[in-house]
């Protein structure tokens, strides 16, 4: 395994927590244009693999290449978003009293410090975008509905448009169908097959007719490494995944 051709790319990365080996020497590649589920048991280093490639925790050892070359365990949090990597938390945290129109203003990349204002007229390039994003997202016909009004599924749609907005070349997104209605959970799968074509995907999820739903390669970790890899019918197979997970 090689940083060379990758977009991202872990090389045997460690994390102990007061003796615990929530990440052990895990090595993983995704391809640039992938897009990746990754499951496993509570407990298996998911959020902690996230966490370490967002920059929120720092490894013990091993490396996180990005683009083939830039060492992400040097940075901080602000420097690896601003490099081109979003990530959605499973709860969704919009602002709920604005629009969704101005949620997506707030969060276009350029400049939005403290000194601009929603009262400011946004371009026509910005519009334009986020034109585009409310029909990726499917929020079109919910405009000027106040954020807080929106359905659980439909704030989980806003938040990944408000990380669309932001232009990542990578997009990390963590359980985005827990609550989810049938119908919802449904068009999360197309909305992020939607997003793949332009963008790489990493998903985290437990729901398994979802990662179905996606048709990508599957990585299952477990005790922080890498248990089986391959099509969602090879893992669901694998004896090992079986009884640590699936047979549970």
């Amino acid at each position: 395994m090689s940083a060379i051709g990758s977009l991202l790319y872990l090389d045997g990365v460690s994390k102990n927590f007061d003796g615990f080996k929530a990440i052990n020497n895990l090595s993983l590649m995704l391809a640039p244009g992938e897009m990746r589920a990754v499951i496993g048991p509570n407990g298996a280093g998911k959020t902690t693999m996230m966490d370490i490639i967002t920059g929120k925790t720092r490894p013990d050892e091993g490396q996180v290449i990005f683009g083939a070359k830039t060492d992400l365990t040097k940075m901080d949090e602000p420097a690896i978003a601003a490099l081109g990597i979003g990530r959605k938390f499973q709860k969704p945290t919009v602002f709920e009293p604005l629009t969704v129109w101005d949620n997506l203003l707030l969060a276009l990349a350029g400049d939005r410090r403290p000194r601009f204002t929603l009262w400011a007229r946004e371009t026509d390039e910005e519009r334009a975008k986020i034109m585009n994003i409310l029909d990726t997202i499917r929020l079109h016909n919910n405009i000027k509905a106040r954020a807080g009004d929106l359905s659980h599924g439909q704030k989980q749609w806003l938040e990944i448009g408000m990380l669309l907005a932001q232009e990542p070349q990578l997009l990390l997104v963590d359980e985005p169908v827990a609550g989810m209605t049938d119908s919802e959970t449904e068009q999360t799968a197309e909305l992020l097959r939607e997003i793949n074509k332009t963008r790489s995907v990493v998903v985290v999820e437990h729901d398994m007719a979802f990662v179905r739903a996606l048709g990508v390669k599957v990585t299952v970790l477990h005790e922080g490494s890498v248990l089986s890899e391959g099509s969602i019918d090879f893992v669901s197979q694998d004896q090992k995944v079986i009884e640590v997970y699936l047979g549970r």
